[in-house]
């Protein structure tokens, strides 16, 4: 691997380059490998390279299998608690499921009702709340308080979740030479992971956030240089992003590795939602789509260099789904 010049993290000491090559080693066996899908339609569109790397065939439809596998294979506790609005709780199911522990999941009852139903289907226990009258942090809480035997586990502020979403980057970089990566951010845990891979394999690529203009927590930390959180909980149809800050060790990955968060409109998310459906045969959910709605909303700035979009997932409601590819 050469040189390591991975920076050390004061919140994850443990995120070293020793300890990301076993991982790279010991998960991917685990895994589904990524898709890649050249886009030769936007290529030609906006005098660029476009790649697709898409993670919607990932087990559980999703990157989050990285991050819940590799935490889950790392912990002695049977039972887990955690908090998602889906695609962490599918991931954490179905990774208990693999490794024979047991888990609850907290959802907001404004979760995708497929998301619900997924968790269910994988064996995980779902604990609906309506987040007006208790935040899913607090019903974790209370939960924890009942069970102080379980594992709460993390959906990104955690290094091993960071370090098992690196393996996406591993991925790329094997298969690519990006200028540039847009990645969709929520907690920071994907794009965080993405930062640490080029590091670690030393390369000069550009990692750029899409974050939803609904929610721009990070894309405004980014620019204050302070970690800032939404009030409340974001209204925007990218359901994954719907989180009120990044996770501190997030932050601290991302201000030193991320040169620029990109505000995508809602409607530029669809739009690109649209273009996977149409032009690449893809079904992407909303969140997924912010890298391509990035590219759309900013197309100037990628001409003539090599970019990779990654979709992060793509679980959404069917009816949501037929309602966002026919709303124009």
């Amino acid at each position: 691997m050469g040189v390591m010049l991975m920076l050390t993290y004061t919140h994850a000491p443990q995120l070293t380059g020793a300890y990301l090559g076993e991982v790279w080693e010991r998960l991917p066996p685990a895994l589904r490998p990524t898709l890649f899908l050249a886009d030769p339609t936007l290529s030609q569109q906006l005098r660029c390279e476009v790649t697709i790397v898409s993670e919607t065939f990932q087990y559980t439809g999703s990157f989050k299998f990285r991050a819940a596998y590799n935490l889950l294979a790392s912990i002695p506790h049977q039972h887990v608690i955690t908090a998602s609005s889906g695609n962490f709780g599918q991931a954490v199911a179905y990774a208990s499921k693999l490794l024979g522990k047991t888990c609850t999941v907290v959802m907001p009852t404004t979760s995708a009702q497929v998301k619900i139903e997924a968790v269910r289907a994988y064996g995980g226990t779902v604990d609906l709340v309506d987040v007006r009258q208790v935040s899913r942090a607090k019903r974790v809480a209370q939960l924890m308080q009942q069970h102080p035997e379980a594992f709460q586990a993390p959906a990104y502020d955690d290094y091993r979740v960071v370090a098992g979403n690196s393996t996406l980057g591993m991925e790329i970089f094997a298969a690519l030479d990006p200028d540039v990566i847009l990645v969709p951010v929520g907690g920071g845990g994907l794009s965080s992971g993405l930062v640490i891979a080029r590091d670690y394999l030393q390369k000069e690529t550009e990692i750029l956030g899409a974050e939803p203009f609904l929610g721009n927590d990070a894309a405004r930390s980014l620019r204050q240089g302070t970690l800032i959180s939404n009030t409340d909980e974001p209204t925007t149809v990218a359901d994954g992003a719907r989180t009120l800050s990044l996770g501190q060790l997030n932050w601290e990955i991302l201000r030193q590795g991320m040169s620029d968060i990109l505000e995508i409109p809602d409607t530029a998310i669809l739009v690109g939602l649209r273009h996977s459906f149409r032009y690449l045969n893809l079904k992407v959910e909303p969140t997924g789509a912010l890298s391509l709605g990035a590219l759309l909303s900013e197309p100037g700035r990628f001409e003539g260099k090599r970019v990779c979009c990654v979709v992060s997932g793509g679980n959404v409601d069917p009816q949501l789904y037929a309602q966002y590819l026919t709303a124009e």
